[in-house]
């Protein structure tokens, strides 16, 4: 049975295996993975019954970190970036050619954001990777907002989810 825990460590010590991990966003809970590893990105497909012609969303901790997995940032994204990141934002940019063709689906373009939710930032600050993470649901379902909706999803699929409470747009995510 999947085991929930608030245990960053072993989402950290999971994910640099190359399997994947079901983290917190403000939003949703997400199927997290390394998107340099084939293995954890397949499986994110696999899990999800995703097609592969879907592409993700790639989660960040900081502008400085996009930098490192996009060509360039445009002007106006780089306003939007600051007025609303970190938060629900995604910004589509030109990508580098480091990121994997199956994280984009073949794109010239790379999904980018980063996610308001302090479990999900911490996690993110403590790996030297972005994470791939799709929402935590079979393609089509409900994206779950709890730990426990994603083990009803997986039930035996996965290492851990990493437990950051309920989640969705709440007045603590909201700017000041």
């Amino acid at each position: 049975m999947t085991r929930i825990s608030k245990d960053i460590s072993k989402a950290v010590e999971i994910l640099k295996g190359e399997d994947i991990v079901a983290i917190p966003t403000e939003t949703v809970y997400g199927l997290a993975g390394n998107i340099y590893s084939e293995k954890a990105i397949t499986k994110i497909f696999q899990l999800k019954q995703r097609p592969l012609f879907n592409p993700l969303i790639v989660h960040v901790h900081s502008l400085a970190e996009v930098e490192e997995i996009v060509t360039h940032i445009p002007d106006k994204a780089k306003l939007l970036a600051h007025a609303f990141w970190p938060g629900s934002l995604t910004l589509i940019l030109p990508k580098k050619t480091t990121v994997p063709h199956l994280v984009t689906a073949g794109k010239d373009t790379v999904a980018v954001r980063i996610p308001k939710h302090p479990v999900a930032l911490e996690l993110l600050k403590r790996l030297d990777f972005p994470l791939a993470a799709p929402s935590a649901n079979p393609f089509g379902a409900i994206s779950p907002t709890q730990a426990s909706h994603v083990v009803n999803y997986f039930t035996d699929d996965l290492s851990m989810i990493l437990d950051g409470g309920h989640v969705g747009y709440h007045k603590r995510y909201r700017r000041n």
